[in-house]
């Protein structure tokens, strides 16, 4: 069994900090139709139209009928572990630094074989599943898993080095004051992170649930205002080092439309605390983050992005405001490509109405805080890049991917 993630001690600070390393990522392009099921966390393999053959690994045609009709479907992940081996020495440098590193053959239920990573909790001959994760190069690899949970799971070494699990590893959620923010405090606080720092803009102003957020275990108040680029440089200088997970939750929600709204003061505002607020974090904390990628237990590990899922497609009747999520969007694909390096993930959270004070005269379906919280610890552990909560989200995700000009339609109504 797994033996329990001990806490780590304090690093000595005279003592070199390990230069993140990323194993060979050479796809290709039909190869990453793996790397989108894995940024998803989903489970996908090729399927013939014509034969139903299920094809691994990727190829161009069907190695049984030769069709070139063949999408990507999730499939059932269960199988059984075949065969295994454990690589002892290695000429590549990823792994000649984390040697010994366990490898087998699962025999999956739907047909082919995979080559996989091996969960410490695996014996060959048993029933597992098998996963596909983002390893640090950002492409897809397999990994076999116990076929139910184990204690201690999510602490074996492999997997922790394909995720980016909050346990022992230090927050900063960078907007205290709105009710995502004291959730996500409180969420993290329970996922075992070591401590849970919280910005504050204008500590002096009184807001509801300051009070119930000071009392969250292992949170400390900072000071930080993403308005201010000087607030933003001040924290990264004093805690930038210390911090592996930084999550943005700052928002500014204002319904309204482009050509029905008068002036540019809102807009102003809504570009100034979400597209520059965002790139005030990235080019303060992304450098440190990107440095300190191989940092033993606790490495920096991942940038979450709280994002409405109106930034791929805009909801008119708050239009300003997409077009400003759309904005984060963008700049998030551009910090993914160049966090990777250090093997620090990107994770963008997609979500519909939430259930605040901005979104009042919006109907139901919406999105609860906590709901929101729970489900950014979900993704960091399990890995991905791209998530969606809620059921607006889903359906925008959905239909998207059927026929996004219908959903632009849609969307006027």
């Amino acid at each position: 069994m797994t033996e329990p993630l001990v806490r780590p001690k304090r690093k000595n600070p005279l003592k070199r900090t390990r230069l993140p390393l990323s194993p060979q990522g050479v796809r290709s392009r039909t190869g990453h139709g793996l790397t989108a099921a894995a940024a998803e966390g989903r489970f996908a393999l090729q399927v013939c139209l014509d034969c139903n053959t299920v094809v691994y690994p990727p190829r161009d045609a069907c190695p049984e009928c030769l069709s070139a009709r063949l999408p990507f479907r999730d499939v059932g992940n269960g199988g059984v572990l075949v065969a295994e081996t454990t690589v002892q020495t290695s000429t590549d440098p990823y792994f000649r630094e984390r040697t010994p590193w366990r490898v087998g053959t699962v025999k999956l239920d739907v047909g082919p074989a995979v080559v996989a990573h091996l969960h410490g909790d695996t014996v060959e001959g048993q029933r597992v599943r098998v996963e596909f994760k983002l390893d640090r190069s950002g492409s897809a690899v397999a990994i076999a898993l116990p076929e139910k949970d184990t204690p201690n799971m999510a602490d074996d070494p492999h997997l922790r080095e394909m995720t980016c699990d909050p346990k022992f590893r230090r927050v900063l959620i960078t907007d205290g004051r709105t009710a995502v923010g004291q959730a996500m405090a409180k969420a993290f606080s329970d996922a075992g992170a070591s401590i849970v720092f919280v910005g504050l803009a204008d500590s002096w102003k009184p807001f509801p649930g300051f009070d119930a957020l000071k009392k969250i275990e292992r949170v400390e108040i900072v000071p930080l205002d993403v308005t201010d680029t000087e607030s933003v440089t001040e924290q990264a200088e004093q805690n930038g080092a210390r911090i592996d997970i930084v999550v943005n939750t700052a928002e500014h929600v204002r319904a309204g439309g482009v050509v029905n709204r008068h002036g540019l003061t809102v807009a102003r505002e809504e570009i100034d605390i979400r597209y520059l607020g965002l790139l005030r974090l990235a080019q303060a904390f992304g450098p440190v983050l990107r440095f300190r990628g191989a940092d033993g237990v606790n490495s920096a590990a991942a940038f979450v992005n709280l994002i409405s899922v109106h930034a791929l497609m805009n909801w008119p009747q708050f239009g300003s405001h997409s077009a400003a999520e759309a904005a984060c969007l963008s700049a998030a694909q551009c910090m993914r490509a160049e966090l990777r390096p250090g093997g620090v993930k990107v994770l963008n959270v997609f979500f519909g109405p939430l259930e605040t004070e901005w979104f009042q005269t919006v109907p139901p379906p919406k999105v609860t805080p906590g709901a929101l919280a729970n489900a950014v610890i979900r993704a960091l552990k399990q890995g991905v890049e791209d998530a969606y909560v809620g059921d607006i989200a889903e359906d925008i995700r959905a239909r998207l991917a059927v026929n996004p000009k219908a959903l632009e339609r849609e969307m006027e109504s």
